[in-house]
């Protein structure tokens, strides 16, 4: 699209809507999903139950729109300072889920229960090459890397204190949060 000579916020919207047509906005769900739970219930049985509801509430729309807004200003940013981003960020926050597959699923059905714990030894070797897209982007790679890092363990210490654990949304939700931290952290160093 730049070679065309689109501009970088439009084609960083047009590449959003790519990405979100591509995975089916299973990830964008996710998010939702845990934000109307999270903050719209009490218990964690409430939390669950409106987790499960396909209907959305405020939290959703709102964690929805504040998520389109920055995934659509750090495409741009990451078009302009480093096109592999666009590849490398995406990959990596998909594979800074697979440590929170090992939390005890909190509902124990879904398709994240059927999936089940996958081994340690499965989960080092899809953050290691989840990560080592990150590479190409130079230094900023072990700050994006660290940034997510941290984005998933604050989504996993939240999850275990509202929940109990995780479920499909929670994995979701945790690429959502990893990516935007990363799209962040990249136009914080270029």
């Amino acid at each position: 699209l730049s070679a065309l000579g689109v501009p970088a916020a439009m084609a960083a919207g047009l590449v959003l809507g790519l990405s979100i047509f591509v995975t089916g906005a299973l990830h964008e769900d996710g998010l939702a999903d845990t934000a109307d739970g999270f903050w719209g219930g009490w218990t964690k049985e409430r939390r669950l139950e409106i987790m499960k509801d396909s209907r959305i509430g405020a939290y959703g729309v709102l964690a929805l729109g504040l998520m389109l807004l920055l995934r659509w200003q750090g495409y741009g940013q990451a078009m302009e300072a480093h096109l592999w981003a666009l590849v490398a960020i995406p990959a990596a926050s998909r594979a800074a889920m697979l440590p929170l597959m090992a939390l005890p699923n909190a509902r124990g059905s879904g398709v994240s229960a059927s999936v089940g714990h996958p081994p340690r030894a499965a989960i080092l070797l899809g953050l290691g090459i989840g990560f080592t897209a990150l590479l190409p982007l130079g230094p900023a790679s072990i700050s994006i890397a660290l940034t997510m890092a941290i984005a998933a363990g604050l989504v996993a210490l939240v999850a275990r204190a509202k929940i109990g654990g995780q479920t499909g949304d929670i994995l979701g939700a945790t690429q959502q949060v990893c990516e935007i931290a990363a799209l962040v952290t990249l136009a914080a160093l270029a």
